[in-house]
């Protein structure tokens, strides 16, 4: 077994690399964590968490805390030991059983390691006992240090509705980074290999990232061929997103509808855009403040020197 499950087979297959990948992915593709992997998640005081709610719906969400409150018992468990930030969409799709994406990520070196598998209740948090365990590539990772700072203000909601108000427009238009939720349609099944919910980073130059009403269209760059959130998307067509403002703290939540463009000319006026990807906002959640981290300022990765951006509204430029 490749360790990949059908959509991400398809898509592989649409590119060439489906023979490839079936022998990478053995060997790349864990049941457990390696001791590196256990060590990094504990050095980190922020996580990405992909869950889905009882209509299908993936989220994205992020739980924080003092580098140490994620440990690792053994190789196939992970422990974190923080709650969900208060308005976080986690707060009512956690649950014992419950199917879980995680992605470790420290920015300031560009390390990053993939987990997903079925999560259990803990008095202080929550635990993860692992259904695949793997490491990504660090293109497009813009190196900005986080740090825990407790004292940070809570957040309050500022925005919910079915539509973006303006100042979420705003945030996405301005955004480097964002995170991306998607899962398998039998994410219940998380005992088989390949089929859960996953939670991936997506980077770009400010204004990769297209605002049309509550639509956003997004560069799909040279990755590492595994197809793991476009894989979901053939399949279970829902994604949830998660921006964040490195300079105040807010979080925007966001559900969408998700389709893929592998032609056409809006796909050729994106320099080094291989696919887009299309999300039509269906929720939208801004929080004001709120997450716990103050962040350096931004190194922009190597890699986005043969990326570019969406032309301004009414300009060729």
């Amino acid at each position: 077994m490749s360790g990949f499950h059908t959509g991400e087979r398809a898509l592989q297959m649409r590119v060439g690399v489906q023979a490839q990948m079936a022998q990478i992915g053995p060997r790349v593709l864990r049941d457990h964590m390696p001791d590196q992997h256990r060590v990094f998640f504990g050095l980190l005081p922020f996580l990405l968490v992909g869950s889905v709610d009882a209509q299908g719906q993936p989220w994205a969400s992020v739980v924080a805390g003092a580098p140490g409150f994620i440990d690792s018992p053994d190789a196939r468990q992970l422990r974190v030991h923080a709650h969900p930030l208060p308005h976080d969409p986690l707060n009512h799709t956690l649950h014992e059983g419950a199917p879980l994406g995680l992605l470790g990520i420290q920015p300031h070196t560009r390390r990053r390691n993939r987990m997903n598998g079925t999560a259990s209740l803990l008095a202080d948090g929550f635990g993860v006992a692992v259904g695949q365990s793997f490491g990504n590539c660090p293109r497009y990772i813009q190196a900005r240090e986080p740090v825990w700072t407790p004292s940070a203000p809570a957040g309050r909601v500022a925005h919910e509705g079915a539509v973006l108000d303006e100042a979420s427009r705003q945030l996405i238009r301005a955004a480097d980074t964002f995170f991306i939720a998607t899962a398998h349609p039998l994410s219940e099944r998380p005992d088989e290999p390949g089929h859960g919910v996953d939670v991936s980073h997506r980077g770009g130059l400010p204004g990769f990232v297209k605002v049309e009403g509550e639509r956003l269209t997004v560069p799909d760059f040279a990755g590492n061929q595994f197809f793991n959130t476009l894989g979901n998307i053939n399949l279970h067509p829902l994604a949830g997103l998660l921006f964040m403002d490195f300079e105040r703290g807010d979080l925007l939540y966001l559900a969408a509808r998700a389709s893929v463009l592998w032609s056409g000319a809006e796909l050729a006026s994106f320099e080094g855009a291989e696919r887009l990807l299309r999300l039509d906002v269906t929720h939208a959640r801004r929080v004001q403040g709120g997450l716990p981290l103050r962040w350096g300022v931004a190194e922009r990765s190597p890699a986005l020197e043969g990326t570019g951006t969406w032309p301004r509204p009414g300009t060729d430029q």
